[in-house]
């Protein structure tokens, strides 16, 4: 058989379609299925040589299968996909054409792995969902899988119902926290296991980009199926003892607005609703609780109705934010300090994972409390993996996004909420005491650089405090005896982000300004 020489291309065994150096190396280090068969294992992973690759051409039965054009879609702008997901301004950067071969390319490529048969499809409210949803299904069943439509829903609900219902991959069409031009897809595989960057989604981009995609000789079938009672059932699993807690819930006009009522009908406490009324152009404020200045209506209504917590979700309602009785953010390493304490009274030793952004206080609580707590990248598909690799307890992210192994190790806001107020229920004190005692150490929170050659500048503060214990999980984090600080890249924009802590607010503030200056510098 005649052989072919391609430079800085790879194939896996069985594939149809050719992948970049880069995707294989991203493979081989997430342990991908194919990579303990392939004979291009440990060649690449750690090296960045650009040798020609030998390998032998498809056999004519994989060829039949992904029949791909070597020519790519111009139509279709690579950017939108992201480390974590897929994602871009709608309809300029991604639209129903774009999501249709999407569609298509995620069961060619799942496909490529496994039998495929059932894949959950899922919407937020934003004004371009459903008929993104709807392309996207297209995609899907003429790629030859059946569709489970489950409607409008959360991001957490979606991660549910492949996992409960032993579907095969599912894909929630939402663009999280991002204003309402913008729109994407969040995308997971059996057990609601993330597909990242690493673990498909670069493949995902190379096959859709494609200008032919083949179409099955038998499409697959939309079939319609309501989540909604077994999803509320499982959410209040957690739930034990409940009081008659007032809590202010600000749903930002997403998917809160639908979800929260659904699970809290039966529930003693009692909700005082702020923008529940569904509106994909967010009107009263972007659907990001993370930035302070869409807390303020939150803030505001907690003092004036004297309740007990305040809470804003994200536009998916798979993130939240706290808010104590006092009207005063909650830090979200602060909430998983608390959550992690309740987890570890259950099992003793347990691990539990934290991203590396998380104040001091978080470890130094975990252990305390009988823990193993494990530092890791930021990012849900990280999280992720490494909760199912060490079988956590619990896990959370300075962004709000808090992990169950109940939930079968995948993130949910609304059970987050849950605990939090069974914590409540059974202390009996007002949040502020709760989280008094944490309130250690100063931060600075996140704050966001516009940087251009981001690598070179990172390699610039690790040479200026070099004597300091330097690590770079995630882009690059160093540690002294009175602070530390990270700088890491942003996945999706030209940013540098710096989060800095000191045991002091003196320390924290000289070591912030001698930080920013040197980010700031030439």
């Amino acid at each position: 058989m005649a052989k072919y020489f391609v430079k800085r291309k790879r194939q896996c065994p069985g594939d149809g379609y050719e992948i970049s150096m880069s995707v294989c190396k991203g493979r081989q280090r997430a342990l991908y299925p194919k990579c303990s068969v392939c004979h291009h294992r440990d060649k690449t992973v750690g090296t960045s040589t650009e040798e020609e690759t030998e390998y032998t051409p498809m056999d004519t039965s994989t060829r039949k299968v992904l029949q791909l054009s070597t020519s790519q879609d111009e139509a279709i702008n690579h950017q939108i996909f992201k480390s974590y997901d897929i994602r871009g301004e709608y309809p300029e950067q991604l639209n129903e054409y774009t999501s249709e071969k999407i569609g298509m390319a995620t069961v060619l490529f799942l496909k490529s792995i496994k039998d495929v048969n059932n894949m959950v499809v899922a919407r937020d409210n934003r004004l371009s969902s459903n008929s993104l949803a709807s392309a996207l299904m297209n995609g899907i069943t003429k790629a030859g899988a059946n569709v489970i439509d489950i409607g409008e829903v959360s991001t957490d609900a979606t991660y549910f119902a492949v996992s409960n219902y032993n579907y095969d991959a599912g894909i929630m069409v939402t663009a999280s926290h991002n204003p309402s031009n913008y729109n994407g897809f969040k995308l997971c595989h059996e057990q609601a296991m993330p597909i990242s960057i690493d673990t498909g989604l670069s493949t995902i981009s190379e096959i859709a980009r494609q200008t032919d995609l083949p179409a099955s000789e038998q499409y697959g079938n939309i079939i319609e199926k309501d989540i909604l009672s077994d999803f509320k059932k499982h959410i209040l699993s957690f739930a034990t003892n409940l009081r008659a807690l007032k809590i202010v819930i600000d749903a930002g006009n997403g998917m809160a607005g639908k979800m929260i009522p659904i699970v809290f009908q039966d529930l003693p406490c009692k909700i005082v609703p702020l923008f529940f009324k569904s509106d994909g152009t967010f009107p009263n404020h972007d659907p990001n609780p993370l930035d302070s200045g869409n807390l303020r209506a939150l803030q505001d209504k907690v003092r004036e109705t004297r309740s007990h917590l305040g809470v804003a979700f994200d536009g998916d309602a798979d993130r939240c934010v706290f808010i104590d009785e006092n009207g005063q953010v909650i830090g979200c390493d602060i909430i998983t300090a608390i959550l992690a304490r309740k987890f570890l009274q259950k099992e003793n030793g347990a691990t539990v994972i934290y991203d590396l952004r998380s104040s001091w206080i978080l470890p130094e609580e975990i252990k305390k409390a009988g823990g193993n707590p494990y530092r890791e990248r930021v990012g849900h598909s990280h999280i992720k993996s490494t909760m199912r690799e060490k079988n956590a307890i619990f896990g959370g992210e300075l962004s709000g996004h808090y992990y169950f192994r109940e939930n079968n190790f995948a993130d949910s806001a609304i059970i987050a909420l849950i605990e939090i107020l069974n914590i409540l229920s059974s202390r009996n004190v007002p949040m502020s005491n709760l989280i008094a005692p944490l309130k250690k150490y100063y931060s600075t929170g996140e704050i966001n650089f516009k940087v251009t050659d981001k690598d070179k500048k990172i390699e610039q503060i690790a040479e200026r405090f070099k004597e300091g214990k330097i690590d770079y999980l995630d882009g690059v984090t160093i540690e002294y005896e009175g602070w530390w600080f990270n700088v890491r890249k942003s996945n999706t924009e030209p940013l540098l982000r710096l989060n800095l802590e000191g045991k002091t607010k003196a320390i924290m503030e000289q070591r912030k300004k001698q930080v920013i200056d040197i980010i700031k510098g030439a």
